[in-house]
């Protein structure tokens, strides 16, 4: 008996340090049984942004182990939806092989936030709780659909 392969969702921002790696952990979090995960950047940042290491880790999910890609990693792979999280990123997103649902869900980027800790830390909170209920309800539309 062949098994049916996990359907494969890749989420896609500019830089792939912030946006995208938390997306990537909550989708895994939340819908990782139902979904393979991948995520990238146009212009990946080379790093996970420590903040968003950080914040992630408050909620009990761990993202250290990600790494930042670029998109063209992914160029001849098909995905069943990808999803983007920022503007840029969605009027760059190439085309990938088969026919997957795309979906652009924007997000203000954290990293651009300035001032102290304390207010670049609320502001990666702030991104990290709206998306934690984006991607939550798009994983119960995925449990929900089984």
């Amino acid at each position: 008996m062949s098994r049916t392969p996990r359907p494969t969702v890749l989420i896609l921002c500019t830089a792939n340090s912030c946006r995208s790696q938390i997306a990537e952990g909550l989708l895994r979090a939340s819908a990782g049984d139902l979904v393979t995960v991948e995520s990238a950047g146009s212009g990946p940042s080379g790093e996970v942004h420590p903040l968003a290491a950080r914040v992630m880790a408050e909620i009990g999910i761990d993202i250290s182990g990600q790494r930042s890609k670029h998109v063209d990693l992914f160029a001849k792979r098909a995905f069943d939806t990808v999803i983007t999280v920022c503007g840029k990123a969605d009027a760059a997103c190439p085309l990938f092989p088969g026919r997957a649902r795309r979906h652009h869900w924007g997000f203000d980027d954290p990293a651009l936030v300035a001032g102290s800790e304390a207010e670049r830390l609320a502001a990666f909170r702030r991104l990290r709780d709206a998306m934690r209920l984006v991607f939550d309800a798009y994983a119960a539309g995925l449990r929900d659909a089984r």
